[in-house]
């Protein structure tokens, strides 16, 4: 996995094909194969490379009707540039049959910096402050916040057991985020921390999405994303191209791996609600928090189990 991140192009989200080609030809991977069981899939170091829990959330209802009530949010973040736009371009999306769900995708923080704005080396240098997201600015923005609070717990609970030293790194991130935006009277901030129930500091909310194949290169190697996926919907299929492997996508599964690192897409039939949390290593960055190295499969406290 080392090997693979140090060939990686880091502001390459994957979507051009001979950059994929041209990868695929240093890093081999074995024959296409198609997983269906729980699995822990770790790299010739033992570093986990990703974690696959189908059947493990039963928030359905929940996480259905907080996603309807961001309609008015996922409806403006549809674009019309395939190229430039391409995770809320209106051709990847469709419309729901039978239920008032709107497709869109939206990303949010209580704080995060905006695009071109984030610093590198510590003590930051720049003159930019993290800012609350344009989704959860205003009122409403609580609203959202407190209606993902149960999906937020369960994600942060699932990494406390694939990656505990993501998972303290985070918290303390969060800490000092607070301290910082009190300190500073930044009143909304702190309020939105205040309720923000998740270790992982951003999320996406993403409705009727066929994902296609992509990577995210703003997502550190050594971090995990957290991806829940339920819904109406059947046929789900996540395809990670450079793994060779494709994994049954049904209602309930959770994923966690690093975006960066997994070139991945989803494809199904129906209604399918993805909620994504992950992480800017901006912000620990702004707070002095050191990035934690790789999850590797000795560090992993089995003792401890995951429900919802």
């Amino acid at each position: 996995m080392i090997r693979y991140n140090e060939a990686l192009n880091k502001r390459s989200t994957s979507r051009i094909t001979k950059h994929e080609e041209a990868l695929s030809k240093k890093v081999s991977h074995s024959s296409q194969q198609s997983l269906d069981k729980p699995l822990v899939l770790v790299d010739s170091g033992s570093q986990i490379i990703l974690w696959y829990l189908p059947d493990t959330i039963s928030l359905w209802k929940q996480m259905k009707e907080a996603t309807i009530g961001m309609g008015h949010l996922l409806k403006t973040s549809m674009t019309s540039g395939e190229e430039t736009h391409w995770q809320t371009y209106t051709g990847y999306f469709h419309k729901s049959d039978q239920c008032p769900l709107t497709p869109g995708c939206i990303n949010m923080a209580p704080c995060w910096f905006q695009q071109g704005q984030e610093p590198y080396g510590f003590p930051p240098t720049s003159a930019f402050a993290p800012k609350v997201s344009g989704m959860l600015k205003g009122e409403g923005g609580h609203i959202v916040i407190t209606s993902m609070q149960r999906s937020a717990l369960l994600a942060s609970v699932a990494l406390w057991v694939m990656h505990p030293e993501l998972y303290w790194a985070s918290v303390k991130t969060q800490i000092k985020l607070a301290r910082w935006a009190m300190d500073n009277g930044h009143n909304e901030i702190y309020t939105h921390l205040q309720l923000w129930a998740s270790v992982l500091n951003c999320a996406a909310v993403i409705c009727n999405w066929q994902c296609p194949l992509h990577r995210d290169p703003r997502s550190p190697p050594e971090g995990f994303n957290v991806m829940t996926s339920v819904g109406e919907y059947y046929n789900g299929l996540m395809t990670l191209s450079n793994l060779g492997i494709q994994l049954q996508y049904n209602s309930g599964t959770m994923v966690a791996c690093s975006g960066l690192i997994v070139r991945h897409g989803v494809t199904f039939t129906g209604d399918r609600i993805v909620w994504t949390w992950f992480m800017r290593d901006s912000l620990h960055n702004f707070v002095g928090t050191p990035w934690p190295q790789y999850a590797s499969y000795m560090n992993v406290d089995w003792d401890f189990s995951v429900s919802a």
